[in-house]
């Protein structure tokens, strides 16, 4: 009853980490109480970059037989769409062999990874309770309850994926601040929906409060999401009547309706001790934007490899790099989100006079105009993840900020197929191929492209890339060696 790595929770974040522990060679076990995986949609947009991480997981013809795509933005005012929309997919189209946003319910991407796990030798275990945790000397004693059974299961290290209202994170007494909005939102999946444009991202604001429509599968199926008046009972009919009257939106059936309340909240540390969190168990926030499920994805993609150098012998101080590179990336995205959200449902007069005034007039606008201007490329790059940036020092440049040093490795159309190998290696994009016996040990396989000097890849520096796909560091080729030694004593574990 012992492994390297227990995982509480068997949602999208804690099946991703079990898939890479798996891939990377690592013990594991996944326990979650519930007696199978999630069968409502819940969480829905998928971003480009977790898109990337799938196909380097190996799984993207599966994952993306099942996309529905959201090819634009569809604002509106009221019952009325604006004149034109933003155009999600060609926007994204250079930044990301999977540009866009996509839909893709949380319930798929679980039994796909489900699958994914099972072909590789991985299993959950599904109706299994994590009841206790103490932290012992080498590791964590976690008890764990199988209908009447109760057994003791040790790790080295115990993950809590285990949702917003996490035991882990509670029972390791990491505080969870933040705030609770007033208002009810609520959710659901409905068909027949009458109202809305089709294969797009409707945006809808009015003087009270917004309404976010998701394409999902099948002819005028959509996720919706709303808010509803102050001091009104949250049930579908109240909802319904709502829409109706506000938004013109009207839909016959639904699949599943949930009112909840929007908490915005960041834990104080993603690790202490041997416990660690990651996806709504570390944070959780507005659905605005559909970024929630794809950041857990990508916290999981982060921390696997993290764990897996620190169990190949890396020191473990290695682990602090996870909670350093992903709780400023949470921190930022839920105050984004936040001030997104807050001039949304902005109750004052002030508020719902700056929207009826301001938004029928520059939505038209925004929409012509945002594809034109070079912004777009950054703000396309926010929306689907691709323009996260950890906290690496770049030793070439000195305090200047390195353009690609800390990012995810730029896409030049041909450079992301050799990341699927999932190790440590080393880029030129100039005239001259690397050669690996200049180059520290970790690093087995050399790569030569042409120089894209636009996305900072330029002729005259060789690119350390982790395992993850980020940039670790950059250097001119005389000084490759020293400054890649460097990095890799800090972040990956010796050489064989």
């Amino acid at each position: 009853m012992h492994t390297e790595v227990i995982i509480c929770g068997a949602g999208p974040t804690g099946l991703m980490l079990a898939n890479w522990l798996q891939r990377l060679g690592v013990a594991h076990r996944i326990l979650d109480p519930k007696p199978g995986p999630t069968k409502q949609s819940r969480a829905l947009a998928v971003q480009a970059r977790s898109l990337e991480i799938y196909d380097q997981l190996g799984m993207i013809d599966q994952v993306r037989d099942r996309l529905v795509p959201a090819r634009v933005v569809q604002p509106g005012w009221r019952d009325r769409p604006t004149r034109g929309s933003i155009p999600l997919a060609r926007l994204g189209a250079e930044l990301s062999p999977y540009g866009g946003m996509h839909v893709l319910e949380q319930s798929e991407n679980e039994r796909l990874l489900l699958e994914q796990l099972r072909a590789s030798g991985g299993k959950v275990d599904y109706g299994q309770e994590v009841i206790d945790q103490r932290e012992r000397p080498g590791g964590v004693h976690v008890g764990v309850r199988t209908g009447d059974r109760t057994e003791t299961l040790t790790g080295r290290w115990l993950v809590g994926a285990d949702g917003s209202s996490s035991p882990t994170r509670e029972r390791a007494g990491i505080a969870f601040p933040g705030s609770t909005h007033e208002q009810h939102f609520w959710v659901a999946d409905a068909f027949e929906v009458r109202g809305l444009r089709e294969n797009a991202v409707n945006l809808r604001l009015s003087e009270e409060h917004p309404l976010i429509g998701f394409p999902m599968t099948g002819s005028r199926h959509h996720r919706l999401v709303g808010v509803l008046p102050r001091q009104t009972e949250p049930t579908e009919e109240a909802a319904r009547a709502d829409l109706a009257q506000r938004f013109g939106v009207r839909w016959g059936r639904s699949e599943w309706f949930s009112p909840y309340r929007v908490h915005s909240r960041v834990a104080e540390h993603f690790r202490r001790g041997a416990v660690l969190l990651a996806g709504d168990a570390a944070h959780v926030h507005s659905p605005v934007g559909g970024q929630g499920m794809n950041t857990g994805l990508q916290d999981a993609h982060n921390l696997a490899f993290t764990l897996a150098a620190v169990i190949g012998g890396a020191p473990d101080s290695l682990l602090d790099l996870y909670e350093t590179e992903r709780r400023p990336v949470a921190r930022r995205l839920v105050s984004t989100v936040d001030r997104i959200y807050a001039f949304a449902v902005d109750p004052s007069a002030l508020a719902r006079t700056t929207r009826r005034l301001l938004v029928p007039v520059a939505a038209p606008v925004v929409a012509t105009m945002l594809p034109r201007l070079p912004l777009s490329r950054r703000l396309i790059g926010y929306v689907q993840q691709t323009r996260i940036r950890y906290p690496m020092p770049s030793p070439d440049r000195g305090r200047r900020s390195d353009p690609v040093v800390g990012r995810r490795l730029p896409w030049t159309g041909d450079n992301h197929q050799v990341l699927r190998s999932a190790d440590w290696q080393v880029h030129s994009y100039g005239a001259a191929l690397p050669a690996v016996a200049e180059l520290p040990p970790q690093i087995r396989r050399v790569h030569r492209f042409e120089p894209r000097r636009d996305l900072g890849l330029d002729a005259e520096r060789w690119f350390l890339i982790r395992p993850d796909g980020f940039v670790a560091a950059a250097a001119r080729p005389a000084e490759a060696r020293t400054i890649f030694v460097d990095v890799l004593r800090a972040q990956a574990a010796p050489a064989d």
